[in-house]
């Protein structure tokens, strides 16, 4: 058993060293945005059979993969509704439970034949995903029954020689935010059920179309007076975060410029090459001279390390308002920021070249 504590300087290595691991059928412990995973080859029956014999887990009891959304097209059968709440909620902490194309290791699958499938806001398994071009297993690193594991120390300590002996790779990130594992929510019914509760709750989301800068902006500042009336008590004891995810140019900077014009601030612009800018907020219902709305872009950001000179625990104070652009690299920190904030996920994305489609979780 190998064991590699991640750094700044070796994420490459670790990358590499893993997917070496995933393609010869062995076993690695991983962190991700929830808790230390236990990954291997999904279609690998041999691999398979190690992870299972490694949680004691009963057969038939169904186990999730990690995957991007490419993937999760040839994994599960998804339907045009399923699809429109599948991107409504992923990438997050969310397992999403399909019929199987039977692609996966059938032990993977639930005795009915559906898979859960997870994209989570976690650049390693991002990453990972791509560069493996397989599904990868995303069963929590625990004996079945057992709490999941924040510490690959802990973890290890309650392991027996036997289950020592199965486990070829250790991939230490310290210890981890202590979020839930992901909410499970059933989608091969008519009705979505929720079959695990984690820390986000899978609720109704609004959707809009958007045709031009004007209307961007403008439903942005409803967004933010719906999020501002429904949360006034709470955000004046904690900040408020918007992460926003979405392509290039799909208009997340003229979102983010709607919420600004909400609070009296006209002059905002892309903080692109300094990762954020700061701006006093000059009208709220946040009654306090001293609050700041802070514009953070993560485009250039690689890393977690990277995120502790960024000082952004700093800046979550009570009665200030984030806004992350490419919100899909904030897995590294999400933890964090649900910790000391209130967050609101929005996504956009491109209906063609005129339109984008602005989908609001509160």
């Amino acid at each position: 058993m190998k064991h590699v504590t991640c750094n700044i300087k070796n994420k490459n290595i670790i990358l590499g060293k893993t997917i070496d691991v995933l393609k010869k059928g062995g076993l690695i412990i991983f962190p991700s945005d929830t808790v230390y995973g236990l990954l291997c080859d999904a279609t690998n029956e041999t691999a398979v059979k190690k992870l299972i014999e490694f949680k004691n887990r009963p057969p038939g009891k169904a186990i999730s993969v990690f995957c991007n959304f490419d993937l999760a097209n040839q994994l599960v059968e998804i339907n045009q509704q399923q699809e429109k709440i599948i991107k409504e909620i992923l990438p997050g902490p969310f397992t999403v439970v399909l019929p199987s194309k039977h692609i996966v290791n059938k032990l993977l699958e639930s005795e009915k034949g559906s898979l859960g499938i997870r994209i989570p806001m976690y650049r390693y398994i991002e990453v990972l995903v791509n560069q493996f071009k397989k599904p990868i297993t995303a069963t929590s690193a625990n004996i079945a029954g057992q709490p999941a594991h924040y510490s690959v120390n802990t973890l290890l300590n309650k392991l027996s020689k036997k289950q020592k002996k199965l486990i070829d790779l250790v991939i230490d990130a310290g210890i981890l935010p202590r979020n839930k594992p992901s909410t499970v929510v059933d989608l091969t019914q008519s009705n979505v059920k929720i079959l695990r509760q984690g820390d986000e709750n899978f609720s109704e989301t609004k959707t809009f179309l958007s045709k031009s800068v004007g209307e961007t902006k403008d439903i942005a500042k409803k967004i933010y007076k719906n999020v501002e009336t429904r949360h006034a008590s709470s955000i004046q004891k904690k900040p408020l975060i918007f992460i926003i995810e979405g392509e290039m140019g799909v208009g997340k900077t003229v979102f983010v410029k709607g919420i600004g014009e909400s609070l009296g601030i006209k002059n905002i612009i892309s903080p692109t090459f300094v990762i954020y800018y700061e701006y006093d907020i000059k009208k709220s219902k946040v009654k306090s001279q001293k609050s700041k709305m802070i514009h953070v872009d993560l485009y250039n950001i690689q890393n977690k390390e990277e995120f502790k000179h960024l000082g952004i625990e700093k800046l979550l104070k009570p009665k200030n308002i984030l806004c992350f652009e490419w919100g899909e690299k904030a897995g590294e920190i999400i933890g964090l920021l649900k910790s000391k904030g209130k967050i609101i996920y929005v996504k956009m994305r491109y209906v063609d070249e005129r339109e984008r489609e602005i989908i609001f979780r509160n």
